[in-house]
């Protein structure tokens, strides 16, 4: 049954109770049974199906403002640390792509791998960049590995550089695969490509765009990923934008279970 404003008001409000007072420090190394529950409760949150209207209702309340962006907080960081763990478990494994498979979020990554290379046609030895690749860039793993392409990673913090650095090395992808240190002023390289992925992380959105729209060239490719049903539509506050109109649409595809996120590739 389809839950209601007051429901899910509730349930925002009694979330945010528990994590609100969480520094990024906290949600980023505290103990795991203090930060799971809510996490766990969240992740329930996002696939309850609701009303007509409660969405509105939710995003107009002034009162779930402040909530809305502690959520967002702890999503986004919860999920950045449990990409380290995944990282550490994977360096410290014998067989290494045996430890990723395991990883909670890799059937996902999987299919979006599936989705972005038929999204923008990709073909072998082709070249693909991802801006803000973190420290277990997933997505540059499973295109090269899967489709034969090569992949630049940029990422800004040095400590993810390194340990992403480490992991492609592990995973004997690093002929494949080069991480480097940057932002989207790195862009664009030298190197040619077919595609330029933002990760869902990378910040501050509508800057990166509006940067792009100026300094790629003209018919480049570029993807990123985005909610478009239920709650997990107010789950990312930080992640959405107004797309410059130097950008056309050039093809989008939807997600089938268990990913979430659509897959948009605009042409510049």
């Amino acid at each position: 049954m389809a839950a209601g404003f007051a429901e899910i008001r509730n349930e925002l409000l009694e979330i945010h109770s528990a994590v609100r007072d969480l520094s990024d420090g906290d949600i980023l190394h505290g103990q795991a049974a203090i930060l799971g529950p809510p996490f766990s409760r969240l992740d329930r949150l996002a696939a309850m199906e609701v009303k007509v209207g409660v969405l509105a209702q939710i995003l107009t309340a002034a009162e779930l403002e402040p909530v809305l962006s502690a959520i967002s907080r702890l999503r986004n960081i919860y999920g950045l640390r449990l990409e380290i763990e995944q990282a550490h478990e994977l360096l410290a494994s014998p067989d290494p792509w045996a430890s990723l498979q395991k990883f909670t979020f890799y059937e996902n990554y999987l299919q979006l791998a599936a989705m972005e290379q038929r999204g923008a046609g990709l073909k072998v030895d082709e070249r693909i960049i991802f801006l803000g690749s973190g420290p277990l860039p997933l997505s540059l793993i499973l295109l090269c590995s899967q489709y034969g392409l090569k992949g630049i990673g940029i990422e800004r913090d040095n400590s993810n550089v390194e340990l992403s650095r480490q992991v492609v090395e592990h995973l004997g992808l690093a002929k494949r695969i080069t991480i480097m240190h940057g932002d989207h002023f790195a862009v664009p390289l030298k190197e040619k490509f077919r595609l330029l992925m933002v990760a869902a992380m990378a910040r501050p959105k509508n800057e990166i765009f509006q940067y792009l729209a100026q300094s790629l060239p003209a018919g480049s490719l570029v993807s990123f990923r985005l909610y478009e049903k239920g709650l997990r539509l107010i789950l990312d506050r930080e992640g959405y934008f107004i797309l410059p109109p130097e950008f056309s649409n050039y093809c989008r595809i939807r997600p089938q279970p268990p990913v979430n996120n659509t897959v948009v590739v605009v042409k510049r």
